[in-house]
């Protein structure tokens, strides 16, 4: 249990440089599908603050996706090692998917969106429009995104099994 710990925490750190590098260095509107539809709006394009800026992100980015898809394939692996059945894979799978879930509602939706100047920091424009009165804005999606993560967490566990 501790490695599936592990791996979940691997994959948060994945995952706050995915937000970090699109809103902070590449700041493209088409990776903000998922904020408030207010600052989508509001949100003006920006140019780079320092030569490379979107070149820094994209590598940003990279690196994000590489944590999170080496943390899945390293629990897959040590599994099949371990001889993991379906439902030892998918308890480790569900765990890792769930902990990210909860660091998203909690650390970017509650701490970085509602309680923080992250967003206005990169964009001004945003100051005052972001705050505690938007915490849920996007619970519909959350809840589909977790039957998602299950569902993909048993496949994945099935796949596994076959190895």
């Amino acid at each position: 249990m501790l490695y599936t710990i592990i791996l979940s925490i691997t994959m948060m750190a994945g995952l706050f440089l995915m937000l970090w590098s699109a809103v902070g260095f590449i700041q493209n509107k088409r990776f903000f599908g998922s904020a408030p539809k207010v600052a989508l709006d509001i949100i003006q394009p920006k140019g780079e603050r320092f030569k490379g800026q979107h070149a820094v992100g994209w590598l940003m980015m990279l690196l994000s996706l590489v944590l999170m898809a080496g943390a899945i394939i390293l629990g897959a692996y040590d599994g099949i090692l371990k001889v993991f059945g379906l439902w030892q894979f998918f308890i480790r799978f569900a765990t890792m998917m769930m902990l990210l879930k909860a660091f998203d509602i909690l650390v970017f939706d509650w701490v970085l969106l509602c309680h923080s100047n992250f967003f206005p920091h990169y964009y001004p424009e945003l100051k005052g429009v972001y705050g505690p009165h938007l915490f849920g804005y996007n619970m519909k999606s959350h809840l589909l995104q977790i039957a998602l993560m299950l569902l993909g967490s048993l496949l994945a566990a099935w796949i596994c099994t076959l190895m």
